[in-house]
């Protein structure tokens, strides 16, 4: 049975992001990352969708020791794996993968001190076990092997192709066709373009519109100060640049929703074609970022509209016919279809399903508050390294990597064998949401979701720059039981 001082669970940003951190801050701790599949690269592997890119900048979503270099601010799918692939590879971080190995279920033993990991292989009845002294679980936050599925009325019945964007064939021939889109979200915002240059008609049918935000995605925006400026100098002033602008937007649209939407609603109709109204097509009934706006780069969404090879159909889906769908508002007018795209979101997962057990007892995630957005109230030595929904994903991952580093050392200053984030005996926990959106497919996997509260060290983080303060300058005992380590004549007892 393979031991390591630390496993990483996940060979994503998150888990490439926090090998690096660990390997950096500790170099004498040993680690393994345990992957799923086959290859590095966690979402940018799983999603091969046409057009498939980030929906965040690239200067805020890479990561903060390996500036992107690309000069553009959304990165394909493609860019992105070489981009992982040369930072994992660069570092010496490939090295500690190991592949097609699932983890089934994380066991702590408190007489040991020690996690017993139990995985899955390429062969899914062969099972194999690792050790460690602290994990870090980097899986994201939804289900590699199931979409979010929605229920539209006749699916089963339409006789041409159905498609998930999750599970995208690479046999798929949607020239000359017919293409329907179901959803408004980022990954339809994304296809449509793309589909739109080779069917013969493309058209997102979306019970209720996002908001959409074109950004400049060229290859030379840089601003004078980056010219001038040392390479990585130049990235850093980039990077902090995004990151303000990002979170000045939120902090506008959380404060003054009307005006936001009023600015977001004219950047819009700039965009449109003479034939579209903004209402009911892009006139959501939320306000700005109650869920997350889409970005589309050099107004690429906008354009396939003015080619005349998309179009939008708002309104309920009364039912899908064999060849094509219906709507409640327009029923007697149905929109062709020889493929049917369920663009309708993710299905949130944490810890990539696996069960995680403390001395035998199965841990529900959904019964357990976050210590500071990382580690599950009562679940020694894990840290859950989730990221942002309001910003880059990223910033929030490594943030929690850093913490967990920051822990990791205060563990061995105090020679402690263990840390486990513990609630105050009677005291009182205000609940609050882990993310704060109102996408659907948050609010329907919010049952499984931990909790977050009011009260600290249990807050949610939605704040990149006092997140930051925290992890090098906050109270970090604040919350957590420690366990000293037994001495070699304890041990032998």
């Amino acid at each position: 049975m393979d031991a390591f001082d630390v496993i990483i669970v996940g060979a994503g940003l998150a888990g490439i992001n926090a090998a690096y951190r660990l390997q950096t801050a500790l170099p004498h701790l040993s680690y393994a990352i345990l992957e799923a599949r086959a290859d590095l690269g966690g979402t940018w592997d799983l999603f091969r969708y046409p057009g498939i890119r980030s929906d965040s900048d690239l200067y805020t979503y890479g990561f903060a020791w390996q500036p992107w270099d690309q000069g553009t601010a959304l990165g394909s799918g493609s860019a992105i794996m070489t981009y992982m692939r040369n930072c994992a590879r660069s570092h010496g971080i490939d090295e500690h993968v190991h592949y097609n190995r699932r983890l089934r279920t994380a066991s702590w033993s408190t007489p040991e001190q020690m996690w017993t990991l139990t995985v899955s292989g390429a062969e899914k009845d062969r099972q194999m076990q690792y050790r460690a002294r602290f994990v870090m679980v980097c899986t994201g936050y939804y289900d590699y092997s199931q979409g979010m599925q929605a229920a539209i009325p006749g699916l089963d019945g339409f006789k041409g192709l159905t498609v998930h964007p999750q599970f995208w064939p690479e046999d798929i021939d949607y020239a000359d066709k017919q293409v329907v889109v179901v959803g408004s979200g980022a990954t339809a915002i994304t296809l449509i373009p793309e589909l739109a240059k080779k069917a013969a008609r493309t058209t997102m049918v979306q019970r209720s519109p996002s908001y959409i935000l074109s950004i400049p995605n060229g290859g030379k925006t840089a601003s004078w100060p980056v010219r001038l400026l040392p390479a990585r100098w130049g990235h850093a002033y980039t990077r902090l640049s995004f990151l303000v602008w990002s979170r000045c937007i939120w902090l506008f649209c959380q404060a003054f929703p009307g005006l936001a939407r009023k600015r977001l609603r004219k950047g819009v109709e700039k965009e449109l074609p003479p034939h579209m109204a903004y209402d009911p097509h892009f006139n959501p009934r939320y306000n700005p970022w109650d869920q997350r706006v889409c970005l589309t780069p050099n107004a690429e969404f906008f354009r396939c509209l003015h080619a005349g090879k998309a179009d939008i159909r708002t309104g309920v889906i009364k039912e899908v016919v064999a060849d094509g769908v219906v709507l409640d508002n327009a029923p007697g007018d149905k929109i062709p279809a020889d493929i049917i795209v369920t663009a309708t979101g993710l299905k949130l997962q944490i810890a990539g399903g696996a069960a995680i057990e403390v001395d035998g007892v199965r841990v529900r995630p959904a019964d357990k508050y976050l210590w500071n957005g990382a580690m599950l109230q009562d679940v020694p030595n894990l840290s859950l390294v989730i990221g942002y929904s309001t910003i880059s994903w990223t910033l929030g991952v490594d943030t929690a990597a850093l913490l967990t580093c920051r822990l990791l050392r205060r563990m061995a200053g105090k020679k402690a064998s263990s840390a486990t984030p513990r609630a105050e005996p009677g005291g009182r926990l205000t609940p609050r949401r882990l993310f704060n959106l109102t996408s659907t497919f948050v609010t329907t996997a919010e049952s499984e979701l931990p909790r977050a509260a009011a009260e600290a060290p249990w807050q949610p983080r939605t704040n990149y720059l006092s997140d930051y303060w925290f992890v090098k300058l906050g109270r970090l005992e604040k919350g957590l039981q420690f366990v000293r380590e037994k001495s070699e004549s304890e041990k032998s007892l």
